[in-house]
Parts: structure tokens; sequence; C-alpha cells
């Protein structure tokens, strides 16, 4: 993904160390930490976006009705 998902999006990996970039940033296939993470939206406090649709690092973009930059 190129661009930052929806600010609305969250997962465990924002209460690190990290900037927003390292966060969100896909990993190779083997790399250590490209294992599935935990996310969610932050607005419904679910796993579902207000959209009704699944929130994650793919889905949550510019594309969705719930999408804030």
């Amino acid at each position: 993904m190129d661009a930052l998902p929806c600010r609305h999006l969250r997962t465990k990996k924002m209460f690190t160390a990290s900037t927003p970039a390292e966060v969100f940033e896909a990993k190779e296939p083997g790399h250590p930490e490209a294992s599935p993470c935990h996310f969610w939206c932050n607005l419904t406090q679910s796993l579902v976006g207000a959209d009704g649709r699944a929130a994650d690092r793919e889905a949550c973009g510019a594309g969705r009705s719930c999408f804030r930059e």
C-alpha cells in the first residue's frame, strides 16, 4: 500500500515507537513481521468499519464512504 490508510484504522503496532509509515508498511513474505496483525476501526471499535466492511490495511482506503485522510 503506497498511501496511508484511513485515520480511523488501528492496530496494536501503533502503540510502539514507530512512525505511521512503519506501522502500516507491507512486509515481504518471510520477514519476521510479515504475519497478519489485528486491525480494528476506531469509529466502530470493532473489526468492521462504519460502512459495514472489514477493517484492514488493504481495505481501508480512499474508495470507502467512511474513509478519512
